[in-house]
């Protein structure tokens, strides 16, 4: 990802870092996602080793810790941080969080737990205009943590790698929904209006792409057709040709840019049958053909 893109989702996840929950069962069910204090994103791997996690994932998700930072920022001119101071406190006072009980729990609740399991085992990639969230779980926990979201509309593929359980989605608009769900706001309005930017660029460059071949196979065909009234003109040919074949040469030559459409409107004819009048001249150059046969 380039840097803006990474600064983006490290604001998205601040975010969503900063959130703070008004039900107490909402931030029972968020620190259950969040696991242990401490844990790191995902589980770590067997022996340890630089992926086992030694920092908060609220701390980590893009704000530092405000105990440390409260003698040189002000809560009043910072009101993220502020929520986030509010929002360690309770999690230090809150007892220590169970195994989530999915079943039966509220609409609510259950995205409350998505958040926090987002924030401590998710990692999201923008780059290169490619969408691409993903949680590192248990290989266990895979399965059915895809079951799960899938159930609640946002249908996800899991596999295992390297030992581990990961659950992905790559549809930017399943990726939307669920930050949207979860609480996102300004960072994701930001993201998806980068999106739908590059998105246009994409099209508007197709299209004059497209119109640019367009134009050129247009031009070419020109070419051809005048070089072939020039030589039938040349040798006598074109004045033996059927008078709908006269006037579109001339009609050709006064207009050598126009389209088969355009020249079919000037004369009053169809566009199929200018098509046939200029392809009979390029024929009959090119075979040297002088014997005239009706147009069908």
């Amino acid at each position: 990802m380039s840097t803006a893109e990474r600064d983006l989702v490290s604001a998205l996840r601040a975010e969503l870092a900063a959130l703070d929950p008004d039900r107490a069962c909402d931030l029972a069910a968020e620190l259950a996602g969040l696991g242990p204090p401490g844990r790191g994103r995902g589980p770590a791997p067997p022996g340890g080793g630089r992926d086992a996690g030694t920092r908060d994932p609220v701390l980590d998700a893009g704000t530092r810790d405000p105990v440390l930072d409260a003698g040189t920022r002000d809560p009043v001119r910072d009101p993220v941080l502020a929520r986030l101071e509010r929002r360690l406190a309770r999690r230090r006072a809150a007892p220590a969080a169970g195994p989530f009980a999915w079943d039966g729990a509220a609409e609510h609740c259950r995205l409350a737990y998505l958040r926090g399991l987002f924030l401590a085992r998710g990692s999201l990639s923008v780059a290169g205009g490619r969408t691409h969230l993903e949680f590192v779980v248990q290989p266990d926990e895979a399965p059915l943590l895809a079951g799960r979201v899938s159930e609640a509309g946002m249908a996800a593929s899991w596999r295992i790698r390297r030992g581990r359980g990961v659950v992905t989605w790559k549809s930017a608009e399943t990726i939307g929904l669920f930050l949207r769900r979860i609480g996102a706001g300004a960072a994701l309005l930001e993201l998806e209006a980068r999106q739908v930017s590059r998105t246009l660029r994409g099209e508007l460059n197709r299209v004059l792409n497209a119109e640019s071949a367009n134009l050129q196979r247009s031009v070419m065909a020109a070419g051809r057709q005048l070089a072939a009234i020039d030589e039938l003109e040349a040798d006598g040919r074109l004045a033996e040709q059927p008078y709908v074949v006269r006037v579109v040469a001339a009609a050709r030559r006064e207009t050598p840019e126009a389209t088969l459409a355009e020249l079919a409107e000037r004369l009053g004819l169809h566009r199929s049958g200018v098509q046939r009048a200029l392809e009979r001249m390029e024929r009959v150059a090119l075979h040297g053909e002088a014997r005239v046969v009706p147009l069908a």
